[in-house]
C-alpha cells in the first residue's frame, strides 16, 4: 500500500505499515510541538528526523500537523508559521525563502468521487509543489496535485485548486491570478 501511495495510485490507509508510519510521525510531532521557544536546537533536530528535507534556517513555529513528515521537503530560509497542516501521503516540496501565514494548508490527500470506492476506504494522493520565495496568507488551502511557481503571492483565505504561474498575486476561492508582480511592487530595502 505504502508503494501504491506514493505513485498516486489508490490505497488502503488501514495498511499496518502506514499506520506504524504515522505512529512515528505523530510522536515526533508531540514532542516538536511541546518544546518551548527557546529548544531552537531540540526543534531543529526533531524537523531533521521527522521531514524528508530541512533547509538551513528555517523555522516553523508549533503546532504544525503532518501524516508522514518525510514525505516533506523544505528549502534553506523558509518560515512557516503557527497551526500549518501539511497531509503528505504524497510529496510536498516547499522552496527556499518561502513564507506560509498561520493556518496554511497543504493537502496531497484525496479521494474517488465515485462512491463505491471511496464508501470501501480508498484514498489516494497528489503532490503539491511550492517555488522558491512563494508567500501564502494566513489560511491559504492549497489542494492535491497544484504547483505554485516562483516568487508568486497568494492571498490570504485563498483555496487554490489550480497551478498558479511564477511571478503573480492570487487570492480568492478557488485562487485565480489577479496581477503579475511588476515595478508598483518594488520598495527600498533599508541600509541600516
Amino acid at each position: 500500500m505504502k508503494e501504491r501511495m506514493l505513485n498516486g495510485e489508490l490505497y488502503l490507509a488501514d495498511d499496518p505499515e502506514l499506520i506504524a508510519g504515522r505512529a512515528g510521525a505523530q510522536e515526533l510531532l508531540e514532542r516538536y510541538n511541546a518544546t518551548r521557544d527557546a529548544e531552537r536546537d531540540e526543534r531543529a533536530r526533531l524537523l531533521r528526523e521527522l521531514l524528508g528535507e530541512v533547509g538551513e534556517g528555517v523555522v516553523i513555529q508549533p503546532t504544525v500537523r503532518c501524516d508522514y513528515g518525510r514525505y516533506i521537503s523544505i528549502g534553506e530560509r523558509t518560515f512557516v508559521n503557527y497551526d500549518c497542516v501539511m497531509l503528505d501521503v504524497a510529496p510536498i516540496h516547499i522552496g527556499s525563502a518561502c513564507q506560509l501565514a498561520t493556518c496554511v494548508q497543504l493537502l496531497t490527500a484525496t479521494h474517488p468521487i465515485d462512491p463505491e470506492p471511496r464508501r470501501l476506504g480508498w484514498e489516494y494522493g497528489q503532490p503539491i509543489t511550492l517555488g522558491d520565495n512563494v508567500w501564502l496568507g494566513g489560511g491559504v488551502i492549497v489542494c492535491p496535485g497544484v504547483t505554485i511557481g516562483d516568487d508568486t503571492v497568494v492571498g490570504a483565505g485563498a483555496v487554490v485548486t489550480r497551478d498558479l504561474p511564477a511571478g503573480v498575486v492570487a487570492f480568492g476561492n478557488p485562487a485565480r491570478v489577479h496581477r503579475e508582480i511588476d515595478d508598483r511592487d518594488r520598495v527600498s530595502i533599508p541600509t541600516e
